[in-house]
C-alpha cells in the first residue's frame, strides 16, 4: 500500500503567467498562473454561449476567442492549454 503523502502542486504549473494583448481581452492583462487562465476561457465560452450544442468537447469561438485560437473556426476543448501557451509570456 503507497504512503499517505501529501501531493504538492508543481510551483511551475502554478507561477503567474502574463497574457499578451490578444489573450488579455478575456482573462484581463494581469499575471495570472495558466489554471486561472483556463478557467477564465471556460467561463467566457460557457458565458457567450460558444460550446458546441451536439458535441460539448468542441468548442465554436466568436470573433474575440477567434483571435486566441488562430482563428479557427471549431476547436477541441483539449487544445485551449496550446493556444493559451502561444499567448503568454
Amino acid at each position: 500500500m503507497a504512503s499517505k503523502t501529501k501531493r504538492t502542486p508543481n510551483a511551475k504549473f502554478m507561477a503567474p503567467v502574463t497574457p499578451d494583448e490578444v489573450l488579455a481581452e478575456i482573462v484581463g492583462s494581469k499575471p495570472i498562473p495558466r489554471t486561472q487562465i483556463t478557467k477564465k476561457i471556460w467561463d467566457y465560452i460557457k458565458k457567450n454561449g460558444l460550446q458546441d450544442k451536439k458535441n460539448k468537447r468542441m468548442i465554436n469561438p466568436d470573433e474575440k476567442l477567434g483571435k486566441v485560437f488562430g482563428g479557427k473556426k471549431q476547436i477541441s476543448m483539449f487544445e485551449i492549454a496550446v493556444y493559451v501557451k502561444k499567448h503568454t509570456k
